[in-house]
């Protein structure tokens, strides 16, 4: 099936919505939202650029020396500034106040593990999170504590985040963001209009879908990209009017998504709102659900920010003084639900920072010799050569 590539903006128009801060978390997950693309492109793919910011923003108020200015030359902004972190806290209220939005920030520290207090506070500040102790030499017991956790902030929707290996007990802390998303419809899809219809998929495939049908006053819009392909943008607003869904498609059924996708970025956005209007049309939407599980590492490292993936170089001395940290993984998993009543979407996003001590695996994953030496005398008892290890 082509890829459902929905655009989930949501479009509050609270104070904090106006900030600096705002419009270059906004470019830096559709940025990201765009690299991570290139490798599902014939799939349903889904991700929440509020919840990435909001994990690597932890991520920054720990950063040190060049590493944060890493982090701040290829994210456009650093929560470590003068008032920024007074500009989060704000965006995280406005968007908890809206009616169906949870929004939860998370710290899970070693219960071992000394704070620096100036990272603490900056946690506080910015995301109103006090650090909760987890016991990582229980890698399992933490697992299930961190899954519970997301769970109950995402409205069951992500049960079991981090999958089972993940952590251990050279885990020190996992920054975490849980975005929980139920909104209605303005004006409902009838389920008695809702019919099947062929979905023209990538390649030219073909597949018969539920399709959803309204007709109403829409929010639309016609745009070109700077390659000449045309393309029209229809806004679908939920109770409220406070939020919308904005989907983005291409006047050619066999145009790849990868088209459009080169487009994104913040100030795009704008100027489809800007352009968009009020006109009749009849709207016509496949009933769907998208269910993403992504480690954004190679993503993030493709953007310039590999440094803080470094045991050599990362610098989180922000942190803590005890021992150098780096941090291991980026994971988020999404979950989106579209129907004839409305929406129901859910995120979880985890940073996961390691000791940069932590012994490295050496895994003989490969054809490998072995002898077995005496050592007082030198002699070899045995020696041989492995290439496959399951033949005995």
């Amino acid at each position: 099936m082509q890829t459902l590539c929905v655009l989930m903006t949501l479009a509050f128009y609270g104070s904090a919505m106006g900030t600096f801060l705002q419009k270059q978390q906004t470019d830096f997950g559709l940025r990201l939202f765009s690299e991570a693309a290139h490798s599902h492109q014939d799939e349903n793919f889904a991700m929440s650029p509020y919840g990435i910011s909001s994990v690597m923003g932890m991520v920054q108020l720990g950063a040190y020396g060049s590493t944060l200015k890493t982090l701040k030359e290829h994210m456009g902004y650093s929560l470590q500034d003068r008032g920024m972190p007074r500009q989060q806290r704000l965006l995280h209220r406005d968007l908890s106040s809206e009616h169906g939005v949870e929004v939860a920030s998370g710290v899970m520290v070693d219960r071992k593990l000394m704070l620096e207090k100036p990272f603490r506070r900056s946690l506080t500040k910015a995301f109103q999170s006090v650090p909760h102790q987890v016991d990582f030499s229980q890698p399992k017991t933490a697992q299930q504590v961190i899954n519970a956790w997301t769970s109950d902030r995402t409205g069951g929707m992500i049960p079991n985040f981090l999958p089972s290996g993940l952590l251990s007990q050279q885990t020190r802390l996992v920054l975490l963001n849980a975005l929980h998303f139920h909104g209605l419809w303005m004006t409902p899809f009838d389920p008695s209009l809702t019919m099947e219809m062929m979905f023209h998929g990538p390649n030219g495939s073909t597949l018969p879908v539920p399709m959803m049908r309204t007709t109403n006053k829409f929010n639309y819009g016609e745009f070109v990209t700077k390659e000449g392909v045309d393309y029209d943008v229809i806004e679908v607003p939920y109770e409220g009017d406070s939020m919308s869904m904005l989907l983005v498609s291409s006047f050619e059924k066999d145009m790849p998504l990868s088209a459009l996708i080169k487009e994104l970025s913040g100030s795009k956005v704008q100027e489809w709102r800007k352009n968009i209007k009020k006109v009749n049309r009849q709207l016509v939407l496949p009933r769907f659900s998208i269910d993403t599980e992504v480690d954004l590492k190679s993503t993030l490292s493709k953007l310039g920010l590999g440094d803080i993936f470094s045991q050599s170089k990362a610098d989180f001395s922000r942190i803590t003084t005890e021992e150098p940290l780096c941090v291991s993984d980026v994971l988020q998993r999404v979950k989106i639900e579209v129907k004839e009543d409305g929406t129901k979407g859910s995120s979880a996003t985890a940073a996961i920072i390691y000791s940069r001590m932590a012994v490295e695996e050496h895994i003989m994953d490969r054809p490998f010799l072995f002898l077995i030496q005496h050592k007082p005398t030198g002699s070899v008892l045995f020696m041989g050569q492995v290439n496959q290890p399951q033949k005995h």
